[in-house]
């Protein structure tokens, strides 16, 4: 059986999704900067799940019904503090870095990002939606040889209404994986796309990203910039991370 093949370079694309029969689709989403990396660092070192909400009163709420989860989440980069709650600080930002197994272990994390809680919510409806990382890329190409889903959407979560460099390189980085399996794949404009920015860059994805809009501004960041190579590192981890029908992301290791 072939696959259908397509990435969603931008969050403007959303609104199309929502019209879409994603019921036979397995989406795969990249927030490479930060809310993906970060979702799959936390599982790796042992976080039970992670439920991504969209915003803050989400979180709170969630806090409120189940007063042992963990908050985590950023706004402009920098972890959502009381001024922005009405009172309390979340205990984690957005850096993957924070997210050790000493703090994190056995802990269920609601998390809200920007970008990233809106781009597996846009997927919502698919039959199987992943959060996708350079981090686990080998462990997701592995799963979706075995699975061979009838449809492939590849979702970039962008920044605002705009595409974003580093998520382009992470889809592409997937596509490059899967290159070798494209006889059996019908593959949109999209996916080459996507392939060919990433093998422009392949060989030095941190000098590639320096100059994108959100490198400058992480990089530009002291507590931040160390969060730019982490998150270029591929396959640290193997382990494929799902959002499952319940609303919470969770692991299965290789």
């Amino acid at each position: 059986m072939s696959t259908n093949f397509e990435v969603l370079f931008a969050p403007a694309e959303f609104d199309a999704l929502s019209r879409r029969d994603l019921s036979a689709t397995t989406c795969v989403v990249f927030d490479v900067f930060r809310a993906t990396s970060t979702i799959v660092t936390a599982l790796a070192h042992g976080a039970n799940a992670l439920i991504p909400v969209s915003d803050i009163p989400e979180a709170l709420s969630w806090r409120q019904k189940h007063p042992e989860v963990l908050l985590a989440g950023e706004r402009d980069g920098l972890r959502i503090q009381a001024n922005l709650t009405g009172g309390i600080d979340f205990d984690l930002g957005n850096s993957p870095r924070e997210f050790t197994p000493e703090r994190i272990r056995g802990h269920t994390i609601v998390i809200s990002t920007t970008n990233g809680s809106r781009a597996l919510r846009a997927c919502t409806g698919a039959q199987t939606v992943l959060v996708g990382s350079l981090l686990n890329l080998t462990a997701t190409s592995d799963y979706l040889r075995r699975h061979r889903p009838k449809e492939l959407l590849l979702v970039c979560s962008g920044t605002g209404d705009q595409a974003s460099f580093e998520d382009i390189l992470g889809v592409g980085a997937l596509v490059e994986e899967l290159w070798p399996d494209y006889d059996e794949m019908l593959m949109a404009d999209s996916v080459i796309v996507a392939h060919q920015i990433y093998l422009q860059h392949s060989k030095n994805l941190l000098n590639a990203l320096k100059h994108s809009r959100n490198g400058r501004r992480l990089l530009a960041m002291p507590d931040l910039r160390e969060d730019v190579p982490w998150c270029l590192q591929k396959n640290v981890y193997a382990l494929v991370a799902a959002l499952e029908a319940d609303g919470k992301i969770k692991a299965t290791f290789r």
